[in-house]
């Protein structure tokens, strides 16, 4: 046994296409190796010289789900550089992003670096090529030190304006280097796509600009008028892609026809299509389509264009990515369930197995499956405002078994799932342990706990409220 091995107790389990109450996951060596439900069979473990058990974590109460991929994310731009004329140090910038992503219940990353040829709404010094470039590597260099160094898995998703016409060699080799996992071809030029209506346009620019009504006309003239990469080079760059085996996106489409070219280039992801006939349109094309999260929560898009929850309870969007804000990944699944009606296991695939398939990498994560890699999350409803109202939050996080995020919330047992009887119980074990009966810990029959799974011989000082029947591993 060793440190990315053990059984994931008694929780509600989210498979891709159902909800199994009452089960256990157990990994083993970083990979699932059986979800069974609890105290259904006995399992052989490898006895360890220290413990000689299989460690227990407690479910109870609690949703287990796969970690989290975000396919869209810019955050780690916000972390190094919180202020737009700051860049802090970039290789710093990705372990606090690891920190905070994490605790979102994020597991797998896509950093969106944007390669652009002009910066329209404001200058960003972190998206300097130089820095882009820098932070690529960074990101790339994150790969050695996975499931050691690093608390979750670090890709790359590489951002192509086609205003990039100076920047084509160079983002030739970044896609010969190995080191970008998804591309996406974008064209923020005024009058179509995003900025279809120029009003919105306009007003978006004034939020970053102090302009004026004949600067901002001026800008959109510009930007109309500036060179664009051809045909051939966005066709050259999108087959070294697929020579590469990384997935090719879209972005902000807003017709068939646009459509039609990307399909021609192999997309496979369409990335936030403007209306929802193009949504579903990109679906009956065998495309990915995929909106942000926090579109969701705030009910619309914030530039004007199709709504998340509509597009979702359409079936014409199947991922989610937080773009900007990975808070809203985790939200947006129990907003679906609890605003929009969806099935759990319908809400949490738009944020696991399905951006898993679109990006490549449903073989190894995405879902809980025997032979897949133990990345798991334990999410519990907990109270927030003195009211009825919950709030899900990750305490468990495991990646490649490995557990890496645990957070406690003392003061709420109701979201925790556990009775009277199972405090009891809990209470039962600790007086049991501390009177040094190594036969309690060793059998969860002696004190009240079903199944035959050993538990973890860690000795228990006092109970905390609640306290359940694997003391020694219950968040």
């Amino acid at each position: 046994m060793n440190d990315s091995s053990c059984i994931i107790r008694g929780g509600t389990v989210v498979c891709a296409d159902q909800v199994r109450p009452d089960c256990d996951v157990v990994v083993i060596d970083g990979r699932i190796a059986a979800i069974e439900p609890t105290g259904a069979y006995d399992f052989e473990v490898q006895p360890d010289a220290t413990a000689g058990v299989l460690p227990i974590v407690d479910a109870r109460g609690a949703y287990v789900v796969p970690g989290l991929i975000d396919i869209h994310s810019d955050y780690v731009e916000n972390v190094a550089s919180p202020r737009p004329s700051v860049v802090m140090d970039l290789n710093t910038s990705l372990y606090k992003a690891d920190r905070e992503l994490v605790s979102h219940g994020i597991t797998t990353i896509f950093h969106s670096l944007s390669v652009y040829g002009a910066h329209v709404f404001d200058h960003k010094p972190i998206r300097d090529f130089g820095n882009v470039s820098t932070l690529i590597d960074r990101v790339a260099g994150l790969r050695t030190g996975e499931e050691r160094d690093h608390l979750i898995r670090h890709r790359l998703h590489l951002r192509i304006e086609l205003d990039s016409v100076d920047l084509y060699d160079a983002i030739d080799a970044f896609l010969r280097s190995g080191k970008v996992d998804l591309v996406s071809f974008m064209d923020h030029t005024p009058g179509q796509g995003q900025y279809r209506d120029l009003l919105i346009f306009g007003e978006t620019l004034k939020g970053y600009r102090d302009v004026t009504d004949e600067e901002v006309r001026g800008i959109v003239r510009q930007q109309q008028e500036s060179e664009k990469l051809t045909y051939a080079q966005i066709s050259s760059l999108a087959s070294v892609a697929r020579e590469r085996g990384i997935s090719i996106a879209s972005h902000d489409d807003e017709s068939a026809e646009k459509l039609a070219f990307m399909d021609g280039l192999e997309a496979t992801i369409s990335e936030f299509p403007i209306s929802l006939d193009v949504a579903r349109e990109a679906r009956a094309r065998g495309m990915h389509t995929v909106a942000g999260a926090p579109n969701v929560m705030l009910g619309h898009s914030h530039s004007g264009n199709l709504s998340a929850r509509e597009a979702v309870a359409a079936g014409a969007v199947d991922v989610l990515c937080s773009d900007y804000y990975p808070a809203a990944l985790l939200d947006a699944v129990f907003a679906l369930r609890d605003e929009c009606g969806l099935d759990i296991a319908r809400a949490f695939a738009l944020v696991t197995i399905n951006p898993a398939k679109a990006a490549g990498i449903a073989d190894e994560v995405g879902s809980l499956a025997v032979g897949k890699r133990g990345d798991v999350l334990l999410v519990r409803e907990i109270a927030c405002d003195g009211s009825a109202r919950t709030m899900p939050v990750v305490t468990r996080a495991f990646v490649g078994g490995h557990s890496v995020f645990r957070s406690h919330y003392p003061d709420q047992p109701s979201g925790y799932g556990r009775d009277r009887d199972e405090t009891a119980r809990g209470d039962r074990y600790a007086a049991l342990v501390g009177r040094g009966i190594p036969e309690a810990v060793r059998e969860p029959a002696a004190w009240g706990g079903k199944g035959r799974f050993p538990v973890e011989a860690t000795a228990v000082s006092s109970a905390p409220r609640g306290a359940s029947a694997c003391a020694a591993e219950a968040v």
